[in-house]
């Protein structure tokens, strides 16, 4: 899996990912954005059934599995990327987080663009809110360099991103916004449902190029 996937250069992908400093401070700067991002949640929580957070709390949700994906490297520090093993299980989580945070990435600018009057021009309501959710699909673009998929991910990718615009939408469980989403906002989600999930079939190794290349 040494050849290049998707516009970050392999070099930056190895510097803070095989390096022992660089991947605990992006762990530590993830979890310290999830806990802000529940900040975010947390009065409107209690109003949600416990067993739904993880599906309501988007955000947070997303930056979760992206820590999970990327712990999953601490086995093997000091060691090349291309010596990371590549399993199933694996594959299914790396191909979710990844979906998970592009798409929430991509949502966030979409949905404070739709509701513009709402949150312009707060600075952080707006601008900060805008750049840190595009950091999400920046730190996406980690995850091709050690990862790979399947078409069992990308299509459970699928499913559950559509499930979870069901259960925001249908049943009420958006994010918390300043204003009605309407039917634009949902029709927007489930773009971004499947764009995602494009992005990381384009960006993602298949299971077979991946067996080439191990």
């Amino acid at each position: 899996m040494s050849e290049q996937r998707g516009p970050l250069p392999r070099r930056y992908a190895r510097y803070y990912l095989e390096q022992t400093p660089s991947l605990v401070w992006l762990l530590v700067i993830n979890a310290v954005a999830m806990l802000v991002g529940v900040r975010y949640y947390v009065e409107t929580l209690p109003e949600v059934s416990t067993f739904l957070w993880p599906l309501y709390a988007d955000s947070p949700a997303a930056l979760f599995l992206m820590t999970l994906s990327v712990a999953t490297l601490l086995p093997f520090l000091g060691k090349s990327l291309d010596e990371v093993p590549l399993t199933v299980p694996l594959a299914y989580l790396h191909t979710i987080a990844l979906v998970w945070l592009v798409k929430m990435g991509l949502w966030t600018v979409v949905a404070l663009n739709i509701g513009f009057d709402a949150y312009f021009p707060a600075p952080w309501a707006y601008f900060g809110i805008i750049v840190t959710h595009l950091g999400f699909v920046a730190e996406g673009l980690l995850v091709p360099h050690y990862a790979r998929t399947t078409k069992g991910a990308l299509v459970t990718a699928l499913v559950l991103a559509l499930g979870n615009d069901v259960l925001d939408y249908g049943f009420g469980y958006h994010p918390p916004l300043r204003y009605d989403p309407g039917l634009l906002l949902p029709a927007a989600t489930v773009v971004l449902s499947v764009l995602s999930v494009g992005i990381a079939w384009y960006l993602l190794p298949t299971e077979k190029s991946a067996q080439k290349t191990a």
